[in-house]
């Protein structure tokens, strides 16, 4: 039992004697383990060339994936809509993960209804589960809609969301008004990118009421989990005049402390209606939006434009495409803004100056991160996307062209990072950029992990900040240059403790002929 004046945390747990001795019987009687010299020699071989070609020519596995299922991405944006609940069709595990995830990452509860399909499900369909489902959540929930989307037990078995809808509707679990867009998100294919376009694509829609044109902006933010972004980028396009922001999800997991809100903030219906009447649309996540953004411009009519507010370039392009759709000149405060993170870029530029990098992530933020890096002169020696989609390895290969040191940079489209592994140890570099799950590569190849991307477990409040527009290129460089000074402290480390030692033994023979009756 825990002692509530000595709590426990579970830190050591598997260091305690009863586990030990557990785990040692484990591996004794039961793992038919190699002895520990054949261990240690696969394990060197591991990190050579030929383990690296074998290792590029596996098919039929993935090791430690750089990407999450569909129905994740869906859930998210779903969530970016005002008193909107996310309702997974599938099994409550599948639910739990996505709850979890979204939690781990952002410390705050996330809310997510499952219709709980068990096996019962799998093989009669899953009608009974929606209709059950639908009408406990709008009872007890109360939201303004709800957004459907599927998991992979929904899709294999071949369920049709907008027929069961239909039918849950007529059994009268809710009202023939209440919105209900729905989205297929089978997790078998594509990642959490798919997903969230998917989802995005069906609210936006199936929503869309088409009338009067107006003069405001749609902001389309994309699979965005920095909500300092969101916040930063907002900021920026309201200088300009009335924006609608696509999914606005930088209160729902940013709550302040005091009563907790099952909803909060988040794009209202009516603007999520009257967007598909706004008279242009920027996004800035290309690769996550390519669907909405066609039907926007083919269907309704509006202007469009991609942006990628990360560094210098790229936010540049985002102002000046403000400044260009609603004809107004660049805001002073905006020019003050890019003129410090010029002078925050001049001051780091001699720390990360020829640095090595290797990077993972999605596909629009490294699109973003490689610019930025380029532009302080450092090598993205290992750029790896596991979901790239169709024509990213090309975009990238084009940007990393544009530096000085192209030749040794590299695109890894599809892999994961298990491949990194291979990687690093074939190729070292200076440093890695990416997310919690290369925590294992820092501590395998010890080479220093910077956290910037999705999903950071392991650390604290670093989603709060922005990594887009001027203010996000100081929090990017920051993070890097500080990265950069904590291994040049280390390096050094050992020079220090000599000069130390020296000056110390100096100082005894001093002392010692001092005291010498001679």
């Amino acid at each position: 039992m825990q002692d509530v004046n000595n709590i426990v945390n579970g830190q050591k747990l598997f260091q305690k004697p009863e586990y030990q001795e557990v785990l040692k019987g484990k591996a004794a009687n039961f793992e038919g383990r190699p002895a520990a010299d054949k261990v240690a020699e696969v394990a060197e071989w591991t990190k050579t060339w030929d383990y690296r070609e074998k290792n590029l020519a596996r098919e039929c596995i993935t090791i430690n994936p750089a990407k999450a299922c569909q129905p994740l991405g869906s859930v998210y944006a779903a969530l970016g809509f005002q008193n909107t609940m996310p309702y997974v069709h599938g099994s409550h595990g599948c639910t739990a993960y996505f709850r979890t995830y979204f939690t781990r990452h952002f410390k705050e509860p996330t809310p997510v209804v499952s219709d709980s399909m068990t096996e019962d499900a799998a093989v009669f369909g899953g009608l009974k589960n929606m209709v059950d489902g639908l009408q406990n959540c709008y009872e007890m929930y109360k939201p303004e809609m709800i957004a459907v989307s599927t998991t992979c037990m929904a899709e294999v078995i071949g369920d049709d969301l907008q027929a069961f809808i239909g039918n849950a509707r007529e059994a009268g679990s809710i009202p023939e008004d209440f919105p209900v867009p729905y989205a297929h998100t089978p997790s078998f294919v594509g990642s959490h990118i798919t997903g969230y376009e998917n989802m995005m694509f069906s609210m936006i829609t199936q929503m869309g009421k088409t009338g009067e044109k107006t003069e405001r902006i749609n902001l389309l933010p994309g699979f965005e989990t920095y909500i300092g972004s969101i916040r930063e980028v907002k900021k920026m396009a309201e200088m300009f005049g009335p924006t609608i922001t696509l999914g606005d999800v930088s209160e729902q997991w940013d709550m302040p402390a005091g009563n907790y809100e099952m909803f909060s903030g988040g794009t209202s219906l009516a603007d999520l209606k009257d967007s598909v009447n706004s008279k242009a649309t920027i996004s800035l996540q290309k690769y996550a939006t390519k669907k909405i953004m066609k039907t926007l411009k083919n269907k309704y009519k509006q202007e469009t434009h991609l942006s990628n507010p990360i560094g210098l370039k790229g936010t540049d392009e985002f102002v000046m495409a403000l400044s260009k759709l609603t004809g107004k000149a660049v805001p002073a405060e905006l020019t003050v803004a890019r003129g410090r993170l010029v002078d925050a870029m001049q001051d780091s530029y001699p720390y990360m100056h020829d640095k090595k990098f290797a990077i993972w992530g999605d596909p629009d933020f490294l699109l973003g991160m490689v610019s930025f890096l380029i532009e302080m002169g450092a090598e993205p020696t290992h750029v790896l996307c596991h979901n790239a989609p169709e024509g990213w390895a090309e975009e990238m290969r084009a940007l990393l062209d544009t530096c000085p040191a192209k030749d040794s940079c590299h695109v890894w489209a599809g892999k994961d990072l298990w491949h990194m592994r291979s990687f690093l140890f074939t190729e070292p570099v200076d440093f890695m950029i990416g997310n919690s799950y290369g925590k294992e590569l820092e501590r395998d190849t010890k080479i220093p992990l910077i956290r910037i991307g999705f999903p950071i477990f392991d650390r604290h409040h670093t989603h709060r900040y922005s990594i887009h527009g001027y203010e996000g290129g100081i929090n990017l460089l920051s993070w890097i240059v500080n990265k950069v000074l904590d291994k040049l402290d280390e390096e050094t480390n050992s020079i220090a403790m000599s000069i130390i030692s020296t000056a110390i033994i100096g100082h005894s023979i001093v002392c010692k002929v001092l005291r010498s009756p001679e």
